[in-house]
């Protein structure tokens, strides 16, 4: 092994968890993530807002009773990757803009903005996944 591939390995790590689509479920998902993200220190700033949005969505709109959701994190170099997987394929999500007056509707918007990329992968079916990345470093150590 050279030493690039060993550097790669080294800095490759994944998570992955199936929950429930339910509102418990989303804020689970967005707990375990900023635990994980703890545990790799890296920042957890936007990566749980990302987090919670892709994972409400999927229990608000990937719901499908008797079906989890997913979530999994891939750190590879200096990009997370955040997946959260659902079992409502046909319903592939497209930002759009609100009403003003609306009370939802703006979570992709917001993923939009907050990522460095995102997108959506349809699997094999009923499956697709919403899918966001971030170029991430570890906190730097104040003094």
């Amino acid at each position: 092994m050279n030493q690039n591939s060993a550097e790669l390995t080294t800095h490759a790590r994944n998570f992955s968890v199936q929950l429930s689509p339910t509102p418990r479920g989303a804020r689970l998902a967005r707990l375990l993530a900023t635990e994980q993200l703890r545990a790799w220190a890296l920042p957890l700033d936007p990566a749980r807002q990302l987090v919670a949005e892709l994972a409400a969505n999927a229990a608000d709109h990937g719901r499908v009773p008797g079906r989890d959701f997913r979530l999994a994190l891939y750190v590879v170099g200096a990009v997370l990757r955040i997946e959260v997987t659902d079992t409502r394929g046909q319903d592939l999500p497209r930002p759009q803009v609100p009403a003003s007056d609306a009370e939802s509707g703006r979570g992709l918007l917001l993923v939009e903005a907050l990522a460095d990329r995102w997108g959506v992968t349809e699997g094999r079916f009923p499956r697709k996944t919403v899918w966001a990345e971030l170029r991430c470093t570890p906190p730097q150590p104040t003094f």
